[in-house]
């Protein structure tokens, strides 16, 4: 980084990546300024608060419904000067104004078209929003991205990212990701049969979204994280392997071909992965806390149990079949997540839904295996949405 200013957009502000990653700005307010903020409208006072905090001069919410109340926030806050900009087109316009970074912080595939907007824009663009890789696929990549231009900010993809430094992409071996094995580590699939959203939001280890949290549960958020580290880092799947590590130290790993294994480790806080997001290749200091070397600890890594939580094999057969089948997988499964939370679905039920939707448009899906645009892939996800609400519908 110079010694000017970045400027900075932050997508989804006011979920857990946007907060952190204010707060990561907050610390080095000497390196940042907030130019953008943009949130779905679920949460008006927390955007006010962080638009008059940071003096940020434009707002983008989705929801054109809450303009009103924004507005008569922002006013009581004193930030009259916030301009507010209302709707889907409104959050892209902010992600393509042409920032130097944007924090992509969004949950979902509505995600990409910002992602895509910002790359367009030559902003450097910090993705924690998974789903503009797993659902996107080529979309994002051919939207003229440069080398380098996308900076990994979830945590496994982050230290892969990180560990990658220690070789160059022909010396790699594989690639290992690390998932904490969520609330129910250790019990057999008849066992989950009657989980209740509230105990499947009690994750041990991160604190998260509702539906990355249940997404961790089901490991479905490791079947993504695949998705998305094949495509990232162009690594074919068969190369890239799931450990289960409870203490979630270890973020993710890189093996090379000398037998040498490189980690990234380091307490679970996600602003550590944040803030190399917004400030690579160099890092920041004052970020998050160290691992204590002078106290006892262990380190455990364990088998992926695949007959239990079978997301992580139905996500790399989505992968290996198009990125057709990777855009249902994610379309079926936020749906499957939703009905789950209202108690419209078992916690088994998500996954079987995921399943049933790809076997019946699995045909539908073969013959070319990439989007030839955004309204194409729109329209295979409506459709996969569609037919797992007339399965959830149906239970």
């Amino acid at each position: 980084m110079s010694n000017q200013q970045s400027t900075v957009v932050v997508l989804g502000s006011t979920g857990s990546i946007g907060t952190q990653g204010l707060d990561v700005i907050e610390r080095h307010s000497d390196l940042f300024t907030v130019v953008g903020l943009a949130a779905g409208g679920a949460h008006v006072a927390l955007l006010a608060r962080q638009a008059a905090r940071f003096h940020v001069p434009q707002v983008a919410v989705s929801d054109p419904s809450v303009v009103t109340a924004l507005r008569e926030a922002l006013d009581a806050l004193g930030a009259r000067n916030t301009v507010i900009q209302a709707g889907a087109d409104a959050v892209v316009a902010l992600a393509g104004c042409g920032a130097r970074v944007v924090l992509n912080g969004i949950t979902g595939s509505i995600g990409l078209e910002p992602s895509i907007a910002a790359l367009r824009a030559g902003s450097q663009l910090a993705l924690a929003n998974k789903e503009s890789v797993v659902a996107g696929g080529h979309l994002l990549f051919g939207a003229q991205v440069r080398d380098h231009q996308i900076n990994p900010v979830d945590s496994e993809h982050s230290a892969i990212w990180q560990s990658l430094r220690s070789g160059t992409h022909d010396e790699v071996s594989k690639l290992i990701v690390t998932a904490s094995g969520g609330p129910f580590r250790g019990m057999k699939r008849e066992q989950m049969r009657d989980i209740t959203p509230e105990r499947a939001l009690n994750h041990p280890t991160w604190h998260m979204g509702p539906v990355v949290t249940i997404n961790s549960s089901t490991m479905m958020n490791k079947g993504l994280e695949v998705i998305e580290a094949s495509r990232l880092f162009d690594i074919p799947p068969e190369r890239i392997e799931v450990t289960v590590h409870p203490q979630s130290i270890v973020h993710s790993m890189v093996e090379f071909r000398d037998g040498a294994t490189i980690c990234q480790a380091s307490p679970p806080d996600m602003r550590l992965p944040i803030a190399l997001g917004l400030s690579a290749p160099v890092r920041l200091g004052d970020v998050a806390a160290a691992c204590d070397w002078t106290k006892a600890a262990e380190w455990t890594f364990e088998p992926l149990d695949d007959e239990a939580f079978p997301a992580v094999s139905l996500a790399r057969h989505c992968l290996t079949a198009s990125e057709k089948h990777t855009a249902v997988l994610n379309a079926a499964n936020e749906q499957a997540v939703h009905a789950f939370l209202d108690h419209r679905l078992s916690y088994l039920g998500i996954v079987d839904t995921v399943k049933e939707v790809l076997d019946e448009m699995d045909a539908e899906l073969r013959g070319d295996p990439l989007f030839e645009n955004v309204e194409e892939m729109g329209r295979i996800e409506r459709e996969a949405r569609r037919r797992a609400d007339d399965l959830i519908d149906r239970q």
